[in-house]
């Protein structure tokens, strides 16, 4: 086993009005410790909630279907496939990888926080690091994904000592040429945002570890003050097929080097 173990999910999913509800889970292996760790971040009627815990939390995947319960936060949700699956390395040295399993580009999703049940679609991701991520070899992140009827599109864009841009259009692998807050384009179409919405601003540090308890104190200061910014937005993807219309999120992560 690696000295460094970190399988991070992401899971998601946006209403027609635009209610977002985000799920993250963890599982790290470190240092001869072993810690669990979810989160929600839910966007209902215009207000942001977020909430975590380090209790065990559940998540299976079968076929094309992944189901997510977190009992501690009262949430959770399935999600079905509308794509499929690509997976790519995204950076590699002689300390580690990191590996990028998009399982499903676009999905349909049910998922209820509390008494509310939402519907809608939705993107999920496995992200595994067997190098500590305060170690990558870069400066910026940018990260998004795109769902609509139609169209998925997902983005990777790292800019640093070691610079990358990927892009997965409709399961398609190829370069994102362009990367910025407000626009993203591969060789065959742009997508346009507008209308942009904060989910989260602030340092890893004041929005995402207070809720690991002891975990945080061990994590090194250059971790914790790692800036990320993220947005919900209404996105249109442009192809020569012609537009559609959805809802994206995206983000901005700054190391502090």
């Amino acid at each position: 086993m690696a000295a460094f173990s970190l399988v991070k999910w992401y899971l998601d999913c946006v209403t027609k009005q635009g209610d977002t509800v985000i799920l993250y889970c963890a599982d790290l292996r470190w240092r001869g410790v072993r810690a669990r760790y979810s989160s929600s971040l839910v966007a209902l009627d215009g207000e942001v909630a977020a909430q975590s815990s380090m209790s065990s939390y559940n998540l299976t995947t079968g076929g094309q279907q992944i189901s997510v319960d977190f009992p501690k936060l009262g949430v959770s949700g399935r999600w079905e496939s509308r794509a499929a699956p690509v997976r790519a390395s995204i950076y590699r040295d002689a300390a580690g990888e990191v590996d990028w399993h998009c399982l499903q580009p676009a999905s349909d999703v049910t998922v209820r926080v509390g008494d509310r049940e939402l519907t809608g679609l939705g993107y999920a991701e496995c992200l595994t690091l067997t190098l500590p991520p305060w170690q990558l070899p870069l400066h910026e992140l940018r990260w998004g994904r795109f769902v609509s009827a139609e169209d998925s599109l997902a983005w990777i864009d790292w800019r640093g000592p070691h610079s990358m841009s990927l892009a997965i259009h409709n399961g398609r692998v190829t370069d994102a040429i362009t990367v910025s807050d407000s626009e993203v384009a591969t060789d065959d179409s742009t997508l346009r945002l507008a209308d942009t919405f904060t989910l989260r601003a602030g340092t890893l540090g004041s929005t995402v570890l207070p809720g690991a308890g002891l975990l945080a104190k061990l994590l090194p200061s250059s971790l914790r003050n790692i800036d990320e910014r993220k947005w919900r937005s209404r996105a249109t993807l442009a192809t020569p097929k012609g537009e559609s219309a959805g809802w994206a999120i995206h983000e901005v992560v700054l190391w502090n080097c």
